[in-house]
């Protein structure tokens, strides 16, 4: 029997991405021997596996929009003249089999953002070409007839497919992000306070973790102002360039010495056993994966109704959700969130919630999706 040559298309590649890591989970997992694997990418960072067909398309580009529009059409000469059976793009590009909406709905980040932004952003927002031209690329791959799948890393990203663009129900696929929660684990009593102790944290105060790089979109903002009125700390992995102005925020609320910037962090497992909840109020998110390492790690989160994450949570249960620029709510859910020295309950709950999360399932459901997509005129 013939291999199946599945093409993944993602502009860049980058170990660390969130979109990068369901790629090679996915990958990984499906190395079964009945796929052939290609990439097709301008850029690719790290080690591929031997067996994987890397296919470099990197044309010139000379700003945001010849970048995409470079790339899209690269790509798709490329699978057109391989003549793959199954191309899965991860980028907006018109002709794909199957797209995987992991960045979501571009013109429903937009909406989201306004409501931070000064008008004169909002004015200017509306007048930018590459905004433009990445709704008019999004809705042109929505409305091809070759798509014969979305797949959707959360419902709500699902929803804004079918507010937006009016896609039908049968087009969809609901396949969560997978997690190893043999190496995702709550920390041993001994493990929480070396954490600490490297951290130069106390050993029996609150502490929350927030994670993410583009501290506006993921809600460090609202983040600090919410634990300012309380005593509890925030350890702040990720980076920014604007991330003075999150320092100054910290300084002007009286709680600079409870904000920790400890800037990217390749292992970010000391962090999560040194705290006690996650933090992630974001603007937009189909569904972060730092929220499932957290919860596998035994933390509640706080996270916002603009989170597909939020689905993973019953309300008092494993964590809160709330409106992401809420920052009353979000005080009362930190508050409310105890040690997990002293209840580890909430935190439990969390795990549990996730452990069905796993790689072979990820796989499985994918082969799944192939077949049905093979069987398709």
């Amino acid at each position: 029997m013939s291999k199946v040559r599945l093409a993944i298309v993602r502009q860049k590649y980058r170990p660390d991405g969130g979109a990068e890591r369901f790629i090679s989970r996915a990958l990984e997992a499906l190395e079964d021997g009945s796929l052939e694997l290609n990439i097709i990418t301008r850029s690719w960072q790290g080690e591929p596996k031997p067996d994987w067909h890397l296919h470099i398309c990197n044309p010139k580009k000379w700003g945001r929009i010849s970048r995409e529009r470079g790339f899209a059409q690269a790509a798709r000469a490329c699978w057109q003249r391989e003549e793959f059976d199954i191309v899965q793009s991860h980028e907006r590009i018109a002709g794909c089999d199957i797209f995987r909406a992991g960045d979501g709905v571009h013109r429903v980040w937009l909406e989201q953002r306004a409501r931070i932004v000064s008008p004169l952003q909002r004015m200017l927002t509306g007048l930018s070409a590459y905004h433009r031209y990445v709704m008019a690329a999004e809705e042109e791959m929505f409305r091809s007839p070759s798509l014969k799948k979305i797949i959707c890393n959360s419902v709500m990203v699902k929803n804004d497919i079918i507010r937006c663009f009016q896609v039908p129900e049968e087009k969809f696929a609901v396949i969560y992000n997978a997690i190893d929660c043999q190496r995702f684990e709550p920390a041993t009593p001994a493990e929480r306070q070396q954490s600490r102790a490297q951290l130069n944290l106390p050993a029996e105060t609150k502490v929350f973790i927030y994670i993410g790089s583009g501290f506006e979109r993921k809600g460090l903002h609202a983040s600090i102002t919410a634990l300012a009125a309380t005593d509890a700390h925030l350890i702040v992995v990720g980076q920014d360039k604007q991330q003075s102005r999150y320092v100054s925020l910290a300084r002007s609320l009286g709680c600079e010495t409870r904000v920790h910037f400890v800037g990217v962090q390749h292992n970010v497992i000391p962090y999560y056993h040194a705290a006690d909840g996650l933090m992630l109020p974001t603007l937009y998110d189909p569904f972060p994966n730092v929220i499932l390492e957290a919860m596998a790690c035994g933390l509640p989160v706080i996270t916002s109704f603009t989170c597909g994450g939020a689905e993973f949570i019953v309300e008092g249960e494993q964590g809160f959700v709330c409106d992401a620029l809420d920052v009353a709510a979000l005080t009362a859910a930190a508050q409310a969130i105890p040690l997990r020295t002293v209840d580890a309950r909430m935190g439990d709950a969390a795990r549990q919630r996730v452990l069905p999360c796993s790689p072979q399932r990820l796989a499985d459901q994918l082969h799944a999706l192939y077949q049905h997509v093979l069987q398709q005129p």
